[in-house]
C-alpha cells in the first residue's frame, strides 16, 4: 500500500510541476481547476495499473471517477477558454506580489500548485485505497455507492447546465438564478461533487483499507462548505446580485430542501 501511494505522490508532484511550468508561460493558472479533476483520475488509473485488489471494485472506482472527471474536467477546460482567467487566482496572486514582493512564479507555486496537489492526493483517496484489497467481493454497500456517485455526477451536471443556460440569455445579466435544482440548493454543483465522492468511499468502504479513506470525502465536503467553495463564491455574490439576502434565507446552503416560506 505504501509504495503504491508514494508513487501515485511522485507521479502527481510531476503532473503539478508539469503544469506550474506551462502556467509560468501564460501567467494564468486557471487551467489548474479542470486539472483537480483529470489528477484524480490519473491517480485512480496509476492505482489500477499497480494494485491487486478485486477486479469488479477496481474497475467500478476506475470507471466512475473517469465519468466524474471526464464531465468536471471538461467543463471547468470550456469555463476557463469562454470567460478567460478566474479572477479569484487573479486576486490572490495579485495580493502576495504586491504586498509581499512575491514573483508570479512564487505566489503561484506556493499559494495554488503546492496547496491543491496534498489536497488532490487526500481527497481522492478512496479511488487509490479502495482498490487495494482483494477481498470482500463487491456487495450491496459497494452497489449502493456506485448509485451515489452516479447520482452526485447527474445532479452536479444538470446544476451547471441549468446556470449555463441561465447565463446565455442576454436578459439575465446580472440577476439571480434561483430556479431548477439551485431552488433547492444554494449549490447543486457542490453538492454533487460531495455526494460523488461519498458514494465512491462507500464502494471503498468495504474493504479494510478503503474503509480508512472516509478523510478523503470529509475533506472535500468540509472544503466545499466552509473554505474555498461556497463561502467564496456567497462573499462574491452578494455583494454582486440584488436579492441574494431572500435568496440565501429560503433556500438551503447545500443539502438540497423544499424553499422555506418568508
Amino acid at each position: 500500500m505504501l509504495t503504491i501511494l508514494a508513487i501515485n505522490a511522485a507521479v502527481l508532484s510531476a503532473c503539478f510541476v508539469a503544469l506550474w511550468l506551462i502556467c509560468l508561460g501564460t501567467r494564468d493558472v486557471t487551467p489548474v481547476d479542470s486539472f483537480w479533476a483529470w489528477g484524480m483520475l490519473v491517480m485512480a488509473a496509476s492505482t489500477y495499473v499497480q494494485a491487486e485488489g478485486d477486479p469488479t471494485r477496481m474497475l467500478m472506482l476506475l470507471a466512475i471517477c473517469g465519468l466524474w472527471a471526464a464531465r468536471l474536467g471538461t467543463f471547468m477546460l470550456w469555463r476557463w477558454r469562454s470567460h478567460g482567467p478566474d479572477r479569484r487566482y487573479s486576486a490572490l496572486l495579485g495580493k502576495a506580489q504586491q504586498h509581499k514582493g512575491w514573483s508570479f512564479a512564487r505566489a503561484s507555486g506556493q499559494l495554488v500548485f503546492a496547496t491543491q496537489a496534498p489536497l488532490l492526493f487526500v481527497v481522492c483517496l478512496p479511488v487509490q485505497l479502495g482498490q487495494i484489497d482483494a477481498a470482500p467481493p463487491v456487495g450491496t454497500l459497494g452497489y449502493i455507492g456506485a448509485g451515489i456517485a452516479l447520482f452526485g455526477i447527474a445532479f452536479e451536471t444538470i446544476g451547471d447546465a441549468q446556470l449555463v443556460a441561465f447565463k446565455a440569455k442576454p436578459e439575465n445579466q446580472g440577476k439571480l438564478m434561483t430556479s431548477g435544482l439551485w431552488r433547492y440548493t444554494r449549490h447543486p454543483n457542490y453538492f454533487g461533487d460531495a455526494t460523488t465522492w461519498w458514494g465512491l468511499w462507500l464502494i471503498a468502504a468495504e474493504t479494510a483499507t478503503g474503509l480508512a479513506a472516509i478523510i478523503g470525502p470529509m475533506l472535500l465536503t468540509w472544503t466545499l462548505m466552509k473554505w474555498s467553495g461556497a463561502p467564496t463564491v456567497e462573499k462574491r455574490l452578494a455583494k454582486t446580485r440584488e436579492g441574494y439576502a431572500e435568496y440565501v434565507a429560503r433556500t438551503s446552503g447545500f443539502i438540497p430542501m423544499p424553499p422555506k416560506r418568508g
